[in-house]
């Protein structure tokens, strides 16, 4: 009989700055990129992960393992920021699978994230059952539409916004001068919303080659109102695709697109399906709840293409999370919150009124008991107590609890993360 080799110790720890080179081939490898790294594309890494926290697993040398995570503010219900530990860049080598390197990586950087005092970590889950074993639970969801042109209703005479308003081409420097503001304005006002530093901005408009192919500049776009406030931008490319009877089939692809008033939202959708040879539009990672479909006389023009889980939240400190963000109503619910990796667990009471809440651990019986992940799903409002009990994944400890704590946590918008990081 053939004994199976004994797997070697691996090493894992900070990479340093002459193994960034090697630490993003293995990211590309396994995001089943080319695992080549451009010069330029190295060099503007080295910029904009400065600060950032990256880690790998070596062996012999080679890097077989990758994570990275930086700071971040992540809006929660009612517009106050708290900090976060920003997630991303996770890999491990097919070579070195089920050898426990994610297990090692996630627990040294949520255990610092606690040290320094981040109320939660957050990440985009490429796969939906690799994470809820470290405590993080999908808390938005994304949506992305097509438009068929033709079929929404739209006046194709239209020229402009009907509200007083315009909308203006923008170039890369205009967008990183008037972006940042924009989003600010967006952040405060919407659950899920993370912040943008300069070097997303520099990303989007060219500055930085952190990702994929060499740049291609987009069409950029901005929205005013009638007294001259920036209230929307959006950014898009276009394909070029006629038929054989020489129709115009062509699509614009969104990029990204922010409004902080209906109007914009309305003149923005209204401007990508005006434009001359457009047939289809594809929005673009949106909320779940947005008022897209209904801005179109013929809302069935707007299908949904993807609808999946998005950001996806572990707790790392309940009581500032739940005092963070504000209720719908007044009430008392005492939750025993189940944390396997010892971070965030414990009995907790939650008083909250449409003014404020306190939150402290208590000596009181449960009402529910849930899991940290399930907490993190029901912290920003985009699931329901009910439902989670209703799938048997928190109890009811008390008749009734359930539908109390839903009066706590219901909140009147979906939350929306628009960004992958």
């Amino acid at each position: 009989m053939t004994r199976r080799a004994t797997p070697q110790p691996l090493d894992v720890r900070p990479v340093t700055d002459a193994e960034l080179a090697d630490w993003t081939r293995a990211v590309n490898t396994g995001f089943l990129r080319p695992p080549t790294v451009p010069d330029r594309m190295l060099a503007d890494r080295r910029v904009a992960f400065a600060g950032s926290r990256v880690s790998g697993a070596f062996d012999g040398g080679r890097c077989v393992a990758t994570f990275r995570s930086f700071a971040q503010e992540l809006t929660a219900v009612g517009g106050a920021a708290v900090p976060a530990d920003g997630i991303s860049n996770v890999t491990v080598a097919p070579t070195h699978r089920r050898r426990g390197l994610l297990t090692r990586l996630m627990a040294d950087d949520l255990a610092a994230a606690k040290e320094r005092g981040d109320v939660v970590a957050t990440l985009i889950a490429a796969e939906y059952r690799i994470y809820g074993r470290y405590g993080f639970g999908p808390a938005t969801t994304m949506t992305e539409w097509s438009i068929d042109v033709p079929r929404a209703g739209l006046d194709p005479r239209w020229s402009g916004p009907l509200d007083g308003g315009r909308i203006d081409f923008a170039d890369g420097e205009e967008i990183r001068r008037l972006g940042p503001q924009l989003h600010e304005r967006l952040r405060r006002e919407r659950a899920g919303v993370i912040d943008r530093n300069e070097h997303w901005w520099a990303a989007r408009t060219g500055r930085l080659w952190l990702y994929g192919d060499a740049w291609v500049e987009p069409f950029f776009v901005v929205y005013r109102s009638a007294d001259g406030v920036v209230e929307g931008m959006a950014s898009y490319r276009t394909d070029e695709k006629w038929s054989d009877a020489k129709q115009p089939l062509n699509t614009a692809a969104v990029n990204w697109l922010t409004a902080v008033t209906p109007a914009a939202e309305r003149a923005l959708w209204h401007y990508l399906c005006s434009i001359d040879w457009i047939a289809t539009v594809r929005t673009g990672w949106r909320a779940p709840d947005d008022l897209l479909p209904l801005h179109l006389p013929d809302p069935r023009a707007a299908s949904i293409t993807t609808q999946a889980d998005w950001l996806w939240v572990r707790v790392l400190d309940v009581v500032r999370a739940l005092e963070a963000r504000t209720y719908a109503a007044s009430g008392v619910s005492v939750l025993e919150v189940v944390d396997r990796a010892g971070l965030a667990g414990g009995r907790f009471l939650l008083d909250a009124t449409p003014d404020g809440a306190s939150c402290t651990p208590t000596t009181r019986d449960a009402d529910l008991t849930l899991d940290v992940a399930d907490l993190a799903t029901l912290w920003l409002g985009d699931e329901t107590v009910g439902r989670l009990v209703s799938l048997g994944r928190v109890r009811e400890e008390r008749a009734g609890a359930a539908r109390e704590a839903d009066a706590l946590l219901r909140t009147s918008g979906r939350p929306w993360c628009p960004d992958m990081f």
